[in-house]
């Protein structure tokens, strides 16, 4: 027997069936390109990736993922550009650096091509260059609510690794962690590379360097993985204070394991679905959301690892 939530779901699957096929008679043929600044070392993006793919499958469009392979912003402008020349129905993009990528993606926008900006940015800054809207994560906030959170628990000091120095958003996280702990940013921050190898390594010395230092703070997978090999060498896993930003495999096992206090979830899945879903409605029907959707931060604790652990790196 059918239990009540099994014959909804069918009921639910007849009634939409054919509003589906009529949506399918609507805007055929779109195409979006999405552009991030992330290198192609970055497995975070997985996530996004991921995201866009079945957004463009459920949506019934075609949804192509660009990106400069080292993280180079100046290749990440030419790329916009090249993208904008091919006129696809719209542009996806991160808005890592403004004085950079600006240029690029206002001339789209004045050649008619509807641009969302997604995970790096600000919603002042997507209005500026004209975007439809901004879908992400208001980088100094969650710092900020972060280092609140850290101060609450009694933490007066901080590393934090920044692995992506060159990203305005990536300082915006520490700096606004500094603030909300009341302290100076200073020499807390370090510019860690992308080599796990050297940002294992620059952690080490700094915290031998520093041994007073009450907390560490990573802004990813990136520098979080390293970090925690270079804490289980020194003797501080599990000791030292640790939060990190965004999710990942290893993340989520040092959350479980107590090594790590707890991780900011931006929703990287939502960051780029939803620009998607918003670009074929608006194409096909003409309606657009009113504002910018924050997709976080939230606050991921060992309490609430069920759903986090099992879909980690790959919509989480």
């Amino acid at each position: 027997m059918k239990s009540t939530l099994q014959k909804l779901m069918l009921t639910a699957a007849v009634i939409a069936s054919p509003f589906m096929a009529q949506a399918d008679d609507h805007g055929d043929n779109l195409t979006y390109i999405l552009v991030s600044h992330a290198p192609d070392s970055d497995s975070w993006w997985n996530t996004v990736k991921n995201g866009v793919s079945l957004a463009g499958e459920q949506m019934g469009v075609t949804v192509e993922y660009r990106n400069p392979s080292t993280g180079d912003l100046a290749d990440m402008a030419r790329i916009i550009e090249q993208a904008a020349a091919s006129q696809p129905d719209g542009i996806i993009t991160t808005l890592a650096d403004f004085d950079v990528l600006s240029g690029p993606i206002r001339a789209a926008v004045d050649q008619g091509i509807d641009v969302i900006i997604m995970n790096s940015g600000t919603p002042e800054q997507a209005r500026e260059v004209g975007a439809l809207m901004y879908v992400g994560q208001p980088e100094y906030d969650a710092g900020h609510a972060a280092g609140m959170r850290a101060a609450g628990d009694g933490v007066e000091s901080f590393l934090c690794v920044n692995h992506y120095i060159s990203s305005p958003s990536s300082t915006e996280r520490c700096q606004g962690f500094a603030d909300g702990l009341g302290v100076e940013l200073g020499g807390q921050m370090i510019d860690s590379g992308q080599d796990p190898a050297e940002i294992k390594n620059r952690v080490l010395a700094y915290l031998n360097a520093n041994p007073d230092t009450d907390a560490v703070l990573t802004l990813g997978p990136t520098s979080a993985d390293p970090t925690l090999l270079a804490l289980d060498e020194n003797g501080l896993a599990g000791d030292i204070y640790f939060g990190t930003f965004d999710l990942g495999e290893n993340i989520v096992q040092g959350i479980k394991d107590g090594i790590i206090n707890w991780g900011i979830d931006q929703q990287p899945f939502l960051q780029s679905y939803l620009p998607v879903v918003v670009l074929a409605n608006y194409d096909r029907y003409g309606v657009l959301p009113g504002n910018n959707i924050n997709s976080g931060p939230g606050f991921v604790t060992v309490d609430g690892l069920e759903m986090v652990e099992k879909y980690a790196g790959e919509f989480r």
